[in-house]
């Protein structure tokens, strides 16, 4: 089978691959739907070579692609079949590691306590083929009601701002500012504003700043148009701020203004990865008991609630998505995408 890699300096290379067979415990995915995610630029746009994020380096090339959504083609030894059958709908949990550590043992295999073997589309083969091989307790189900693109996306960027709104404890009566929007921060906002809440979208681009509005956004400011951020948020707000904030830019400025821009009491979440970001501690937290805190993905039990809240819910998450494409036009794809401008994408192998 043919995948897409990334070998850095903002290329694509399709390279051959044996179709994969699964071993004990594992399955095969046919991949229905593999999302574009914002994390995949940064390998995409890494300098002098592959880039393992951090992560234990692979061996040789690895299929890119961390949002597999499909059905299972093959299931190898030592699977319960309540585990997976083939022709089972179902989305991945994109990490594998011991699988018996008390984070394993509760779906936060990206947490291990021994470390994460393997990130399926940054250190081990992810979906953008047709096949993917992984373990079967990293499936998640796909409820009928939803579509394969929509399971892709939750399957990291909307199921990254379910987890961390869930964090948050956002309710109804909140009013959350939400920095970036891009894939995990529209997502956050359709999600916000099904549950009631009043989102306040920040972007640079007015075509996400559009697209904000189409997914429910109450306000829409570019911070690249005033010279007060924090003022314009606390005009929405009676002058009190935000009660929550999230950040999925992982711009410095835009984070220092995620904390600050919360009322007292209010809580801030980073989403975005990498970076740095520098605060005033006293009169930024301390003095306003603002509670910060870092949000990665989620649990294959948030996963699996999180579809189910769409799905109950009738949230239309296939409107994230604004291109759809197949595998041979991935250098067309991510040069789009590389320009941060539009919406999410989505192959279809």
């Amino acid at each position: 089978m043919r995948g897409v890699t990334f070998p850095g300096d903002r290329k694509i290379d399709f390279v051959d691959f044996p179709d994969p067979t699964p071993g004990p415990g594992e399955v095969v995915l046919e991949i229905k739907a593999s999302g574009m995610c914002g994390s995949d630029l940064k390998s995409y746009r890494a300098k002098g070579g592959p880039a393992s994020l951090g992560f234990k380096a692979a061996g040789g090339p690895v299929i890119a692609g961390h949002e597999p959504c499909g059905v299972v083609a093959a299931i190898g030894t030592n699977v319960p079949a309540n585990q997976a059958r083939v022709g089972q709908r179902v989305m991945q949990h994109h990490y594998r590691g011991c699988g018996v550590c008390p984070q394993c043992s509760t779906g936060w295999m990206q947490l291990c306590d021994e470390g994460v073997a393997e990130v399926y589309g940054v250190t081990g083969h992810g979906a953008h083929a047709k096949y993917m091989k992984c373990p079967a307790r990293t499936l998640v189900p796909l409820p009928d009601e939803l579509s394969f693109d929509a399971g892709a996306a939750i399957s990291c960027g909307t199921g990254t701002a379910w987890g961390a709104l869930q964090r948050l404890g956002l309710q109804a009566q909140h009013t959350i500012a939400i920095f970036g929007q891009g894939p995990v921060g529209l997502s956050a906002t359709q999600l916000a504003a099904a549950m009631g809440a009043q989102v306040i979208a920040l972007d640079t681009s007015a075509e996400r700043l559009a697209r904000a509005k189409e997914l429910g956004a109450a306000h829409i400011i570019d911070p690249s148009q005033t010279n007060d951020v924090i003022g314009a948020i606390k005009d929405l707000t009676h002058g009190r701020g935000a009660h929550c904030s999230l950040d999925a830019s992982s711009s410095p400025q835009a984070r220092a203004q995620a904390v600050r821009c919360v009322r007292t009491w209010g809580k801030a979440c980073y989403v975005g990865e990498g970076g740095d970001v520098t605060l005033d501690v006293s009169p930024d937290l301390l003095r306003r008991q603002v509670t910060l805190i870092g949000s990665w993905t989620f649990s294959t039990v948030g996963q699996a609630e999180c579809a189910r809240y769409i799905a109950d819910r009738g949230i239309d998450v296939d409107k994230l998505f604004t291109h759809r494409w197949k595998l041979d036009q991935a250098v067309e794809a991510y040069q789009l995408f590389d320009q941060q401008t539009s919406g999410k994408g989505v192959f279809h192998p």
